[in-house]
Order: structure tokens, then sequence, then C-alpha cells
């Protein structure tokens, strides 16, 4: 079993849509929209072939930033020189770096930013590079 994709509700789908392409590399489909429900949707690829959901519909509710459901989305980005390198760069284009980079308790090597509309997304290493690093530790 695998997870097929991650969903997103997102009230600027243009701008995240961008911001993925942007800096992790995702590559959209077409445009889906749904004329009846107001419902538009892209999902982005990933080269390690994983997919992410980008929706928006018209009247969603805001969400408490702290709320039962999801939290964050870990994207591995290679290896701790990539991860210091994407955090340094986000840092650059304006957004802000809530933690790290540094190794977590549970060992993986990490930092924490936010996308355009404030969902968390951790930047981390390869599983190769986590496994990697404990053995090295």
């Amino acid at each position: 079993m695998k997870i097929e994709h991650l969903a997103i509700f997102t009230k600027d789908l243009e701008e995240m849509k961008s911001f993925y392409e942007t800096y992790f590399g995702a590559k959209s489909g077409d445009k889906y929209h749904n004329q009846k429900t107001g419902f538009q949707s892209y999902f982005l690829s990933f080269d390690s072939g994983s997919r992410l959901e980008l929706t928006t519909k018209a009247h969603l509710s805001p969400r408490n930033a702290e709320s039962y459901g999801y939290t964050h989305l870990a994207l591995a980005v290679g290896s701790k020189s990539d991860v210091d390198q994407l955090a340094k760069r986000f840092v650059e284009d304006g957004f802000p770096l809530l933690n790290g980079p540094r190794t977590t308790g549970d060992g993986y090597y990490e930092a924490v930013i936010q996308d355009p509309e404030g969902n968390l997304i951790e930047l981390t290493t390869e599983l190769d590079s986590k496994i990697q690093s404990l053995n090295n530790d």
C-alpha cells in the first residue's frame, strides 16, 4: 500500500501551484474545473512519483492553524547540504524559517518553512541520508 496523493485546499490556486513548481520542481497537470460546483484543482507530480493535489472551491471556511488533522508536509530534498541550501533560499526569498536546519530527536535532519498560505513544510533529507546519518552518529 502507498499514499497515492495528499490534497490541500487553497485560497490562491495559481500562486500555490507556482510555489511548488518553483521550489520543489513539481510538474503540474491540466487544471480541472467543475463548473457546477466551482471546484478547481491541479495535480502536481514530483520526480519520486508522489503527487500533491491543490484544490479550491468557493466559500471555504478558514481553519485554526493548530487543530486536529493535517499538520505538515515533509519533502525529502536530498542531502543535509540540500536542506541547508533550500532553507537559505527560502529565507532569501522572504519566506519565514520556523525551525532548523537541525537534527531532530527522532533522527531527521530538517528545516521547517511555510508555503504562501501558511502550511508547514519540513524540508528533510532522503531516507537513505537519514539512515546514513544515524549510522554515523
